[in-house]
């Protein structure tokens, strides 16, 4: 993997290059083993929390990855492009716009002793803004060179916090064209739904059942490019114990090799059916 400064990453992905990166600034990295008409992304991934922010945060190690999305980016790791970050969304959240990316309290509570000085939340912006250069850059070249593209934005979510039975998977779809993409809205969430998994666990998924995909990145790609389609897919967190703070490699496996066929299955059976 090359360290890149967001021009490069640019300039390679406008050349067609096939390349793995991380950001100048450990931010984010993207994978292209290959130009294909569908996307992975993973923008809750991320866990790291810059050492001068450490002090003056209320919430602790734990209470950051527990709202964060834990091996996402591990799901989809095999795909041929994936864009994931690397930062925790308690420095600046990438599913947010840049006027709120960073908070100031986080599920009810506090997030820091003191305000941060525009300094600091400066440099997270502008890591939030590398990021969605780089989302533009590629959502382009992929409209240009096929004409259309899927976007697949992986999430998870803490289903134990829910007083009532919640899906295993749901998916966000009020910010994207459900008349349009009806078939491929539908034919997603009947695929996430036959997922084998173990320990017992049932595969059932929703549409707009615990979030309806308000999220900033589907909202950016949506609104800038016309013919992309980006499905906020939200696991909840049956791979782990959200609560201990441990994971089930055994479960994240048996999603990711599933997705390995049927994500890629679903991106050709979509291609085929717009790229007229």
């Amino acid at each position: 993997m090359e360290r890149l400064s967001v021009q490069e990453i640019i300039h390679k992905i406008t050349s067609e290059e096939v390349f793995e990166a991380v950001s100048n600034e450990y931010s984010f990295t993207v994978k292209i083993d290959d130009y294909v008409p569908y996307v992975c992304g993973a923008v809750h991934d991320g866990h790291q929390f810059r050492k001068e922010l450490w002090s003056n945060c209320l919430h602790t190690e734990y209470d950051r990855w527990y709202e964060e999305d834990p091996c996402t980016k591990q799901m989809i790791a095999s795909h041929p492009i994936v864009i994931a970050g690397l930062d925790s969304r308690f420095e600046y959240d990438l599913n947010r716009a840049p006027d709120n990316a960073i908070y100031e309290d986080a599920w009810g509570k506090q997030l820091w002793k003191t305000p941060l000085p525009s300094e600091q939340k400066s440099k997270s912006l502008q890591k939030h803004s590398a990021f969605y250069e780089v989302v533009h850059a590629l959502i382009h070249k992929i409209e240009e060179k096929f004409g259309l593209c899927i976007v697949y934005d992986m999430h998870s979510y803490n289903w134990q916090r829910w007083d009532r039975e919640v899906p295993t998977w749901n998916l966000g779809t009020s910010n994207v064209d459900q008349i349009r993409f009806k078939q491929e809205i539908e034919s997603w969430r009947a695929i996430l739904e036959k997922m084998p998994l173990p320990k017992g666990i049932k595969s059932t998924s929703k549409i707009n059942d615990t979030f309806q995909g308000n999220g900033y990145f589907l909202k950016y790609i949506t609104q800038n490019f016309k013919n992309t389609l980006v499905l906020a897919t939200e696991i909840a967190k049956v791979y782990c114990d959200e609560l201990n703070q441990v994971i089930y490699p055994e479960v994240v496996q048996a999603v990711k090799v599933y997705l390995d066929v049927m994500l890629k299955e679903h991106a050709e059976t979509f291609y085929a059916k717009h790229k007229s």
